[in-house]
């Protein structure tokens, strides 16, 4: 295999130069974005690509975007022909998006004069509402058409100019138009910025150099995840975990994973996993394929740039048409949420096998997703809201496990009480750690959440999340995590709310998540 060679001071001198971009985009986005979904929870992620699309640096955001995102660039790519100050956005499952709240903004980065753009920038964020069957975008649904706006490949900006058609019909079947648009517009900016900067370091350095340092970075990232795979022992490590349920039935939803280790290579096999199902857990070969990413960046312990190169040594084999890897017309909803932390679950499952001392037990697993929307008669408008609510986090032979934190596939922030209270008809009635709810052990796993919502307008809500039945899992004798659990606080009575619902929340009622805890890791002291 051709090496690019660069020297060890340019190396590190690239790898923070286009990491910085990114972030940076990331800063613009957040900075000008009109949601709290953004602004506030940070639910976006930014990256810098090469000519051909390959990823060159990633921010520090959302691993289940940034492992996902090279697959929209490439449907962006295929589809539009990017000039100069172009935008193309897309959100389509089935065309490398993960799903349709998750919108991605493609743009091309061009040298004064040339026709071929020598890097794109992208940058994806979680809109709070993209129409469908219920506010948030959410659903409890059957179909992805059910689920909301469905966006291949389009262009928003032409030649620096909004397209008014393409952007008209977004505004037009969404419950928040003028929230959207803002998102939108803070997309083009973040994607913008990256753009400038971009050209600012092709002009001090040359194109040459820059492109022969970004080719050089993938190379390394190669090299490093050669060396972490040859760490574990060649053999077959196979594992298996479960869904509690799809949201429509209630048996159980298999994702099973087999790892062969072969030197410096691995193959990461689903075969054996659901197929794809009625409700919305569904994922595509994207998810999939950003799982796989994130638990082998997790094992190399240089500081190692986070791009194309990772994947180079492995291999994903998802069965078309299982819950791993659906197609048309499957909801695809939850597979962004809730099934990329039980693949990412079964992934570090089967590598615990293989480096025990170094895999974590199961964090809360679940990303508790939470949207609901209604009519603020206070202000005379539409709102539509959606959070991710934290839990715990596995132990390991390194020690106890964190408590109240978002792990693996989610790397958001929490919705600031104050800000939350300000913008919608709720208040947050409590807000603590669930304590006892992290798995006994050697060392303890870490203790979810609990949030309590007292709404104060009828609000139509959903519920998507997980580990309700069974807890998150121990390691080397840990015990498992307590399992989650949502009710609702109405009067005197209370009444429990499953793990995926739809439900009717009158004012004055209050909504009760209490997260799962982490697995915990070694014999508990008592056991011993």
């Amino acid at each position: 295999m051709k090496r690019t060679q660069a020297t060890a001071a340019d190396l590190e001198v690239f790898r923070n130069i286009f990491t910085s971009i990114a972030d940076e985009m990331g800063t613009v986005l957040r900075r000008t974005a009109f949601s709290v979904n953004i602004k506030e929870r940070r639910d976006y992620s930014c990256a810098v690509y090469d000519a051909a699309g390959e990823t060159v640096a990633m921010g520090d955001h959302m691993p289940v975007h940034l492992g996902a995102m090279p697959l929209s660039v490439r449907a962006a790519l295929d589809a539009c022909r990017i000039t100069p100050r172009d935008v193309v956005i897309l959100n389509d499952p089935f065309r490398g998006g993960t799903h349709l709240p998750d919108i991605t903004a493609v743009s091309g980065v061009f040298a004064k004069g040339d026709k071929k753009p020598d890097f794109f920038v992208a940058s994806r964020a979680h809109h709070a509402d993209v129409g469908g069957m219920s506010p948030g975008s959410m659903p409890l649904a059957r179909e992805i058409y059910q689920e909301g706006l469905r966006i291949p490949p389009v262009y928003l900006m032409r030649n620096g100019l909004e397209d008014r058609g393409v952007m008209e019909m977004i505004l037009a079947n969404v419950r928040t138009p003028e929230e959207r648009r803002g998102d939108l517009l803070a997309q083009v900016m973040a994607n913008r910025r990256g753009e400038a900067r971009l050209g600012e370091i092709t002009a001090r350095y040359g194109a040459a150099r820059v492109k022969r340092n970004a080719s050089a970075l993938m190379d390394y990232t190669e090299r490093l995840a050669r060396a972490a795979i040859r760490e574990i022992p060649d053999g077959e490590y196979s594992f298996e975990d479960f869904l509690d349920n799809d949201g429509i039935g209630a048996a159980p939803v298999r994702i099973r994973v087999l790892i062969r280790i072969a030197g410096e290579r691995a193959d990461v096999d689903f075969t054996g996993s659901s197929p794809q199902c009625a409700g919305s857990v569904n994922a595509n070969y994207a998810i999939a394929m950003s799982a796989v990413m994130y638990c082998f960046r997790c094992l190399i312990r240089a500081r190692a740039p986070y791009n194309a190169g990772l994947m180079r040594p492995i291999r994903v084999i998802a069965p078309e048409r299982s819950v791993v890897n659906a197609g048309l017309p499957a909801a695809m909803a939850a597979g962004n949420v809730e099934t990329s932390q039980r693949i990412t679950d079964t992934v570090l499952g089967a590598l615990a096998k293989a480096l025990p001392d170094r895999i974590p037990a199961a964090s809360s697993g679940t990303m508790n997703n939470l949207s609901f929307g209604g009519w603020d008669t206070r202000r005379g408008r539409p709102f539509a809201y959606y959070e991710t609510i934290a839990g715990g986090m596995g132990a390991s032979a390194a020690g106890a496990g964190r408590s109240a934190t978002h792990s693996h596939m989610t790397n958001s922030w929490n919705s600031p009480i104050e800000a939350f209270e300000h913008e919608y008809p709720v208040r947050i009635r409590s807000y603590r750690i669930r304590g006892g709810s992290g798995g006994a052990g050697t060392h303890a796993g870490g203790d979810g959440i609990v949030r309590e919502f007292e709404f104060l307008e009828p609000v139509e809500a959903t519920i998507l999340s997980d580990r309700r039945l069974r807890g998150p899992w121990g390691l080397a004798g840990g015990n498992p995590g307590t399992p989650g659990m949502n009710q609702i606080v109405r009067g005197e009575e209370t009444v429990s709310v499953a793990a995926k619902a739809r439900f009717e929340i009158r004012a004055g009622d209050v909504l009760r998540i209490e997260s799962p805890g982490g697995g915990g890791w070694g014999a508990p002291p008592d056991a011993r």
